[in-house]
């Protein structure tokens, strides 16, 4: 009988374990643990509606107090920065430590930076309501962004700094905006979606540095040379696992937390969200999502395996969207970079987006084409394994 479950991470993944676990019917003790202060809040909206200036930050918040009140969770404010798995207590910056039975970690991921530039004034990243509320604030007196990274958060806000009346240039080494996410064929009509609305696409261009004055940047310079003059950038290239605070746990880390078919990455320690790698049996291959979706899906059940003696292996059908101008990107499936890409149901100002590996739809996508896209997610869940590839069995996750 577990009487005490910590939870570390307060965004989506972290809220929806602790939601879960009361729901599972858990009546001990349950602390969420968040390193920023505040309310748990929900990311999508950060790089969309919040710099827009449509929504108010506010407005991100999950939950309100009372509703962590009335299910008993203790928000304990912190940053974890240790890990002893073996007597099973967290460490927290101010010093203090949490005994546990249970743990789930949902850390999620912090943003990948260039080793030069960050301390100028007017160099952005975008992760935390904090960041989005000064990259906001800054759009508002800027005339020129430069975007270095042309990802999904890359994009989207490109599109929104382009509404907003800036001159926006996107920096990117790939030939493609979003190719490696989208494949070919449709990263081609992003560039061309971008490059109607006004966004100067550099593609297939690296960024060797910046030049500032008074300690404030003010212009971007390109590997060849190029000079690139802006009032503001955003660095969007990318980010990775926050996993810093396990290294001396023993826990397998390796793009992200390791874990097994269950979410489970030692004994009564489980993994939820951006920051878990698990071998997904509908694809029999190792994943790690940065989706919304996935983080709702993987924190329900983490908290059912670690209550219930995993019960269930973690399974999913990836979804993502991105809207971006007037188009909504939605997609099921994997969207794998060696797939071969189709175009169908092209009418219009929508189409669908097939993806197929190893004789098989593995993933589909819609431009503005939400009901077309119905029936392909339907044929990808109801698919059988790769090779009739049975649920895993429980068993001990790896730990070095």
């Amino acid at each position: 009988m577990r009487e005490s479950i910590v939870v570390v991470g307060g965004g989506a993944a972290g809220a929806g374990a602790a939601e879960s676990l009361r729901r599972e019917g858990f009546t001990g003790r349950l602390t969420l643990v968040g390193e920023e202060p505040g309310l748990p809040y929900d990311r999508p909206p950060l790089s969309k509606q919040v710099l827009s200036g449509a929504w108010q930050p506010d407005r991100t918040v999950l939950r309100d107090r009372d509703h962590y009140d009335g299910l008993a969770v203790t928000l304990r404010p912190g940053r974890a920065t240790g890990l002893d798995v073996a007597g099973h207590r967290l460490r927290l910056e101010d010093g203090t430590a949490l005994d546990y039975d249970g743990l789930v970690i949902a850390t999620g991921v912090t943003p990948r930076r260039l080793p030069f530039g960050h301390e100028l004034a007017g160099v952005h990243v975008l992760r935390t309501v904090d960041d989005a509320t000064a990259l906001g604030g800054a759009l508002a007196d800027a005339r020129r962004l430069v975007v270095i990274g042309a990802g999904f958060l890359g994009t989207e806000v490109a599109a929104v700094a382009a509404q907003l009346g800036l001159a926006v240039t996107v920096v990117d080494p790939l030939p493609l905006p979003m190719a490696r996410q989208l494949g070919g064929a449709v990263a081609e009509r992003l560039c061309a979606l971008h490059r109607a609305r006004g966004v100067t696409l550099l593609t297939g261009a690296s960024v060797g540095g910046f030049t500032a004055s008074d300690g404030r940047v003010e212009g971007v310079r390109l590997a060849d040379g190029t000079l690139l003059e802006t009032d503001l950038v955003l660095v969007a290239i990318g980010s990775v696992p926050a996993v810093d605070w396990l290294r001396d746990s023993g826990l397998a880390l390796d793009n992200g937390v390791v874990c097994d078919a269950y979410c489970r990455a030692a004994p009564d320690v489980y993994a939820a969200g951006d920051v878990a790698s698990w071998p997904n049996a509908r694809y029999g291959r190792r994943m790690r999502l940065e989706h919304r979706t996935n983080a709702g899906e993987q924190s329900a059940a983490a908290a059912r395996n670690l209550l219930r003696g995993d019960i269930e292996a973690f399974t999913p059908l990836p979804y993502f969207w991105s809207d971006q101008f007037d188009v909504k990107i939605q997609a099921h499936g994997l969207l794998a970079e060696d797939a071969d890409v189709e175009i169908v149901e092209d009418e219009g100002p929508g189409f669908v987006a097939l993806y197929r590996s190893g004789g098989r739809t593995v993933g589909a996508l819609a431009w503005n084409a939400f009901r077309q896209l119905r029936p392909y997610r339907k044929e990808l869940a109801d698919q059988p394994f790769p090779a009739g590839e049975p649920a895993p069995a429980p068993g001990p996750a790896a730990v070095v």
